[in-house]
């Protein structure tokens, strides 16, 4: 069984979810803790360390990274998938890693 952490801008984008999907958020994030390589699917390109699931009526995106070695599951982001939208949870991921809020290592 894997450990879960969260980002501190996972956990506050969590918090700023209406109850009702923050509930299913979070139950999708502890379902991690058994088989996130099998759960989510490995994204590509600049977000190739880190993979994806989808949560609350497939609207919701839970990024993570899993460290094997570590048994750990990082939530590294929480958001909603707007393909083409500068608010797109994969578009602010990228963000995040260029300007440095996230680690790539």
């Amino acid at each position: 069984m894997y450990n879960i952490k969260l980002t501190k801008i996972a956990a506050e984008s969590i918090q700023k979810i209406e109850k009702k999907s923050r509930e299913k958020i979070i139950s999708k994030i502890s379902q991690l803790k058994d088989e996130p390589l099998l759960l989510g699917k490995a994204l590509k390109g600049p977000l190739k360390e880190y993979r994806s699931v989808r949560a609350a009526g497939q609207r919701y995106r839970i990024i993570y990274q899993v460290l094997e070695n570590e048994i750990i599951v990082i939530v590294v982001a929480v958001g909603i998938r707007k393909a083409g939208d500068k608010k797109d949870i994969y578009e602010l991921m990228k963000k995040y890693i260029k300007v440095g809020f996230i680690d790539r290592d």
